[in-house]
């Protein structure tokens, strides 16, 4: 076993995407998926099969800033790949890889809606999923006053929007608790989770929610900014998503928010000496989760 981890290497894997293209990060047979799409290019650069992990995985629509993953690559692979150049191979990885994604892209020449930052070798301890402490997602809305060029990123609303009211709202949320309101639940996977923030800002000419938890589960985020717009649209009182929360029952008024103006922002890590303890922990409490 320690010649097999002598022969690998794990990458860490930063990238950004436009989701307005892609059926979500997952693959999926005959869609276009970021998954998808990144592994092909990988396999392509490297000549050998990858399998990604992934810190968080995005609904279809839903944009990245800060996306991370991992992936295993035998160290002679990476080292073949980069051919004559005498630059580092990870590198080497990226450019290349990333020239495969702008040509692979519609949209103008040269540009790409996934952007591979960088690639670097970690520790075997790192997991991209288990070993994260936190992600954050901002969810942006423009009242009453749009610019067409943030159309793909941007929820449109008439207004007005309450924003006491919404703070108030969001304030309740926080916490440990079962999110089961605001999820969509998959089998065997729990609904507990600790929303560490849930902040409704002013942003220039923006409104905007933005959410960080140990791990969101599906349409989490989404449910939770529907909830608040109803309360900021005067349809609920302020008290509501909290009786919600308490009823910890998907039977009741579910508002989930459009896709496209939710963006992953970060996804937050300990200290290298503390990857494995993290993701062994992470492991216990969501064994089946999906984030």
């Amino acid at each position: 076993m320690s010649d097999t981890l002598a022969q690998n290497l794990r990458l860490r894997l930063d990238l950004s995407y436009d989701g307005t293209e892609f059926h979500g990060w997952a693959a999926q047979p005959g869609l276009r998926t970021v998954e998808g799409t990144l592994t092909e290019a990988l396999a392509t650069v490297l000549r050998a099969p990858v399998m990604l992990t992934v810190a968080g995985r995005t609904d279809a629509g839903v944009h990245a800033r800060g996306q991370v993953a991992h992936v295993d690559v035998p160290r002679a692979v990476l080292t073949a790949a980069a051919g004559r150049s005498q630059d580092d191979p990870t590198r080497v990885l990226v450019r290349r890889v990333q020239g495969l994604l702008a040509r692979a892209a519609s949209g103008p020449r040269g540009s790409a809606d996934i952007v591979l930052h960088s690639a670097r070798e970690v520790s075997p301890d790192f997991d991209a999923r288990f070993s994260a402490v936190s992600r954050e997602y901002t969810y942006r809305i423009a009242v009453g006053h749009f610019d067409p060029l943030r159309r793909r990123d941007v929820l449109w609303l008439a207004g007005p929007l309450d924003l006491s009211a919404m703070r108030e709202a969001a304030a309740s949320l926080l916490g440990e608790h079962d999110f089961l309101s605001y999820c969509k639940p998959r089998p065997g996977a729990t609904t507990v989770r600790e929303l560490l923030a849930l902040d409704v800002a002013e942003e220039g000419e923006l409104v905007t929610i933005h959410a960080v938890a140990d791990a969101f589960c599906h349409s989490m985020v989404r449910t939770l900014v529907g909830s608040l717009l109803r309360v900021g649209e005067g349809r609920r009182d302020a008290g509501w998503p909290a009786r919600r929360l308490r009823e910890a029952s998907r039977d009741g008024e579910v508002v989930v928010a459009p896709p496209h103006p939710l963006t992953l922002e970060k996804v937050n890590y300990p200290e290298p000496g503390q990857w494995a303890a993290r993701a062994e922990a992470s492991r216990a409490i969501r064994t089946l989760l999906e984030d």
